[in-house]
């Protein structure tokens, strides 16, 4: 990208896993300045719960953002994924951002017509049906970009770390265009570019440069999941969610039941129960990693110290499902 240096701000969509956290490593290794650059977190469940993703993401996503010297700021749908899957006759819920400050905005939530929902997100590439992403991530991000003025009158850059590698649709990304929150043409003009830097990588080329920045991978890796995306992530294979229900056995089962009370299956060819016994959970699996995982506190070291080696992952190269 020939004017990669031509920004005023650059933003990484920081879900704590391995292909962004590669993106915030690609900026610093190509001299990006940190005090340009800031990590921000989508919290898929809401601030202060957790049904869907890993609990110690966020604290994680923190303690990588004190390593390097670069600020997160975090973002989320009011009552996150359940209180949308659940919505019966009622509008969607506010967006809440994290402003420099510290200090919490909310919008939205007030207009619009009310609807039904009472159902998952479902695998598909339309995310009309695969909500999750469109509802708890991208319209989230979209939201708060728009309502800070701090992006009127300068040039920022998004990037995002979707690679061609994980599917077809992936691969046919754009790898630089305008932002869903771009108005260059307003009145007050905010210039958003939207990135995907690492689109064209193998996922060796993601391993590799943790490994020269030392950074040690979020423990869900280590347990052998292949991704950091939602625990019970809605692509999961049985072994996926075999391990999910072994780490969080009270999670699954309230899963299970949402099923039953909907009618409708998160899969379309079988139910959790049967996805789950269908599985096997992963070697790496420990005690201690089951526990550091679902705290709310990360206590490792984000960076290896020199005196250790850096490991890499059992999950590493593993598929277990994902964006189609």
């Amino acid at each position: 990208m020939d004017n990669l240096y031509d920004y005023d701000k650059y933003i990484v969509c920081f879900s704590g896993g391995k292909d962004s956290t590669a993106c915030l490593l690609f900026l610093l290794d190509n001299g990006i300045p940190k005090e340009k650059i800031e990590l921000w977190h989508q919290d898929i469940d809401g601030r202060g719960r957790t049904l869907f993703d890993w609990e110690v993401t966020p604290d994680y996503c923190r303690k990588i953002g004190e390593a390097f010297g670069v600020p997160v700021y975090f973002q989320w749908k009011d009552g996150g994924f359940e209180r949308e899957m659940l919505r019966e006759n009622s509008l969607t819920a506010p967006i809440c951002f994290e402003l420099p400050d510290h200090t919490i905005c909310k919008t939205g939530g007030e207009n619009g017509k009310p609807s039904t929902r009472r159902k998952f997100p479902q695998p598909s590439p339309d995310l009309r049906t695969r909500w999750c992403s469109a509802y708890l991530k991208i319209d989230v991000c979209a939201t708060a970009l728009r309502h800070q003025q701090r992006f009127q009158g300068i040039r920022t850059l998004v990037l995002s770390g979707e690679r061609g590698e994980e599917s077809k649709q992936r691969a046919s990304y754009a790898i630089l265009e305008p932002d869903k929150a771009d108005l260059r043409n307003g009145r007050n003009p905010r210039h958003i570019d939207r990135y995907h830097p690492i689109r064209d990588w193998k996922e060796q080329q993601v391993w590799d440069l943790l490994e020269k920045y030392r950074v040690r991978p979020h423990p869900c890796y280590f347990m052998g999941f292949g991704r950091c995306s939602c625990k019970f992530c809605i692509f999961g294979n049985c072994d996926q969610f075999a391990s999910a229900a072994c780490v969080s056995h009270q999670q699954a089962g309230k899963l299970v039941e949402f099923e039953k009370s909907f009618g409708y299956t998160m899969k379309r060819d079988t139910d959790l129960s049967t996805l789950i016994n269908k599985g096997k959970p992963y070697d790496g699996i420990t005690q201690y990693l089951k526990e550091l995982a679902t705290s709310y506190e990360y206590t490792a070291s984000v960076i290896v110290p020199e005196n250790e080696t850096w490991n890499l992952p059992s999950g590493a190269f593993r598929k277990c499902g994902g964006p189609t």
